[in-house]
């Protein structure tokens, strides 16, 4: 099959990019993508040209790393895929492939394909994490969990990090990544004492430039894990939970000491100074 590829090149995060635009022939239908872009860059430099940068690692639909944007699809035209999965007898009907990097604020290029997804990292490193003392780590089937939350959790935790969720949202937003790593942690019960979880990853998703989810849905569509949007109703739900924790460990009522409601008003150093007034 013929086909023309028209790719972003940019040469460093510093520099413009353009599209260029390069006319393969004969290439076979039975290549993946990626294998296709390796006889590309074969032909660059057999032509003393600079080949073309592109993120690749396991080739096996299990890192992620190979996400491009292919005719304005995250990962391509098929859905639960990654790139790396991708063969060229799905793009037979197309004489043209346009290829991206991912566009977002938080992911720069570095060149040409190539996006630094390290925001991803620090996200994580912002409460991927028990602080508490667990001591020293159980056996496997020491702790007992249903098999519909062990389902759910590992379901939140297939995410690649791949980024295709930020890179199909219309506000570049990391939510459904965010959502899936904080309902893994949230469901198990080693991940559930880390009560302010939520907040510090919030943060530091916000500090890294994303955009705020735009319910659009087109994250769930071209994840190629097929991550649920329920994970982001539950982030919600997790962050409203820890506002209220924190509401009440900054301004605790004398409920939450042990007194009950008929006293808490005599309680209250603000009521007792009303009730003197009288």
């Amino acid at each position: 099959m013929d086909i023309k590829l028209k790719i972003w090149r940019q040469a460093s995060s510093e520099e413009k990019g353009s599209f260029q635009t390069y006319d393969m022939n004969g290439v076979e239908e039975d290549m993946s993508f990626l294998e296709m872009l390796d006889v590309l860059n074969e032909k660059l430099l057999r032509e003393n040209k600079d080949p073309l940068s592109f993120s690749h690692d396991c080739r096996e639909g299990i890192c992620g790393a190979c996400g491009v944007m292919i005719n304005g699809r995250a990962h391509g035209p098929l859905q639960k895929i990654t790139t790396c999965q991708l063969h060229m007898r799905h793009l037979k009907k197309y004489k043209t492939l346009v290829i991206e990097p991912w566009r977002a604020q938080a992911f720069p290029v570095i060149k040409d394909l190539v996006v630094d997804r390290h925001s991803f990292d620090r996200i994580q490193q912002a409460g991927g994490y028990v602080s508490v003392n667990t001591g020293s780590v159980p056996d496997a089937n020491a702790i007992l969990i249903g098999k519909h939350i062990a389902d759910e959790a590992f379901q939140a935790a297939s995410c690649l990090g791949c980024g295709a969720c930020v890179a199909a949202c219309p506000n570049a937003s990391a939510t459904l990544f965010l959502s899936a790593k904080i309902s893994h942690l949230a469901l198990l019960p080693q991940g559930q004492p880390e009560k302010y979880r939520v907040e510090s990853m919030l943060q530091a998703m916000d500090k890294e430039g994303f955009g705020n989810c735009s319910n659009a849905g087109a994250c769930e569509f071209e994840c190629p894990k097929g991550i649920s949007l329920k994970n982001i109703a539950k982030m919600n739900r997790e962050y409203m939970e820890a506002l209220f924790k924190a509401s009440l460990e900054e301004h605790p009522t004398p409920a939450h000491h042990g007194k009950g409601d008929e006293d808490a008003h005599l309680s209250h150093p603000k009521a007792t100074h009303d009730v003197h007034e009288k």
